[in-house]
């Protein structure tokens, strides 16, 4: 098979259909009508994006059978020069079962023309997570406006007075500047300190950054900087559970992650020693560091104002978006011990002496977050954070564990712990003995025997021999 349909193929069946950046269709009966909004929506998402035509969704993205595909082509071809500005595109025909399948490479529009349209129409669409949208105005703004170099968080906030700001939080802050760099901002008088600090212009107005970080209530002057929070129990359903989350970031910051302690469910879960214990749906750490990431990385420019961070609890994932997409970094240099890149740099620095109520940090500065997340999730054995930066937007996308009607019925209430997990995901169609299980998984013949103990109980599992034989072990289901 191509090296690249393979590999699409396989993050398409993991993911359960398209990608931020994959676009299957069937195209059994030629052409689809509806491909200039997505090749333009592609054209507009950081990195581009890719289409796949000869693919049936609905079959388990086997072949549907492309009639005429070198008509495909062409046609795919033309679309893409009709937007504007044109598009060239990188198209193949690779061979699928026999059936010819066009894999086509859409390349990033050059970001002093975003945001590319569909000439005909004039729209300009853009790529989110679930689908392709139309561009409002608004939208429309937020991609010009990337065009400059950001610094709408030194802008003054017209109207607030340094009595705007909470003197306790500002009190914390000047405190652990001097305890954190005494020879650099730590060494000049509290006067003198936020307006280098950028918490407030020489002539004594206060800045964005001031006012969100140390303010007493930013919404005053911000009234969509806030964390709308709810769990969606099902499509179409009122959401429960909801909260909108309003006052300076290190505030926000907490109630957000009280929200989650609140509202985040818990399952019973067995470690490989066989010790129970409740175990969050999602880790709180990595939760925390997603809405760290949001308030201090947030578009803060003024064709965003109207937009929150939205985070949305579904039954199958967790889903934070904020405005604005990232800045000065793709999505696979995010986690990298030297990938630091800062939308708003004096928010970020004055956050970086900003403390909660808690006395927690805000940020780390350390491009630690992201790692922090991924590891969090590995250690609850839980998947790779899905992260989509669609220009105006950054979404981060968790998903729950994996389990499949059987495991959940046979194991009880409790979900699988993560030993099971991998003991199931080693065990293939032939049977195999402790020593190869060892080899697959890591695990020591003692913690397997104890994990294997446990999935026979739940049916899961049948050991084979015994007794003076070999003892092999097989998966039921």
């Amino acid at each position: 098979m191509d090296p690249e349909l393979a590999e699409i193929l396989d993050l398409l069946r993991r993911n359960g259909g398209d990608t931020s950046d994959i676009e299957v269709k069937s195209a059994a009966g030629g052409l689809p009508t509806d491909l200039a909004g997505t090749l333009c929506a592609l054209a507009n998402l950081p990195g581009g994006g890719r289409i796949v035509l000869g693919l049936d969704e609905r079959a388990g993205f086997r072949p549907s059978g492309l009639m005429h595909p070198q008509a495909i082509k062409q046609g795919l071809a033309g679309v893409a020069r009709a937007l504007e500005p044109p598009v060239t595109l990188e198209i193949r025909q690779v061979d699928l079962d026999g059936e010819a399948v066009v894999v086509a490479r859409v390349p990033e529009c050059p970001p002093s023309a975003k945001p590319a349209r569909v000439r005909a129409t004039g729209e300009a669409w853009l790529r989110n997570w679930d689908g392709d949208f139309r561009m409002s105005d608004v939208e429309v703004q937020g991609f010009l406006r990337q065009r400059e170099q950001p610094r709408a968080d030194r802008v003054p906030v017209s109207g607030a007075a340094i009595a705007d700001l909470d003197l306790e939080l500002l009190g914390v802050w000047h405190r652990t500047v001097v305890e954190r760099d005494p020879a650099g901002l730590g060494r000049f008088t509290p006067e003198d300190r936020v307006v280098r600090a950028g918490i407030v212009t020489p002539d004594g107005k206060v800045t964005t950054a001031g006012l969100l970080a140390l303010g007493v209530h930013p919404q005053q002057f911000f009234e969509r900087f806030v964390v709308n929070l709810a769990v969606v129990d099902r499509p179409g359903v009122r959401a429960s559970a909801t909260r909108t989350v309003t006052g300076p970031i290190p505030v926000m910051l907490e109630e957000s992650v009280a929200w989650a302690r609140a509202n985040f469910p818990q399952h019973v879960v067995a470690d490989d020693a066989g010790a129970v214990r409740d175990q969050w749906a999602y880790p709180l750490e990595a939760f925390r560091e997603l809405i760290s990431n949001a308030l201090i990385h947030r578009d803060l420019d003024a064709w965003s104002q109207g937009r929150a961070i939205e985070v949305r609890l579904l039954p199958d994932r967790l889903v934070v978006t904020n405005p604005g997409g990232l800045y000065g970094l793709t999505v696979d240099r995010l986690g990298q011990p030297d990938a630091t890149s800062a939308r708003n740099g004096r928010l970020v620095e004055i956050c970086r002496y900003a403390r909660t109520p808690t006395d927690a940090r805000v940020v780390e500065l350390l491009a630690t977050g992201i790692a922090t997340v991924r590891r969090t999730l590995a250690e609850a054995g839980l998947r790779e954070p899905q992260f989509n930066d669609e220009g105006i937007a950054f979404t981060a996308i968790l998903r729950s564990a994996p389990q499949t009607a059987a495991t959940t019925s046979n194991l009880g209430a409790r979900s699988p712990t993560p030993a099971e997990r991998a003991v199931i995901e080693a065990l293939g169609g032939a049977p195999v003995t402790i020593h190869e299980l060892t080899e697959r998984t890591g695990k020591s013949a003692p913690a397997l025997r104890k994990t294997l103990r446990s999935l026979r109980e739940a049916g899961l599992v049948e050991q084979i021999g015994g007794k003076g034989r070999t003892t092999t072990y097989r998966r039921l289901r």
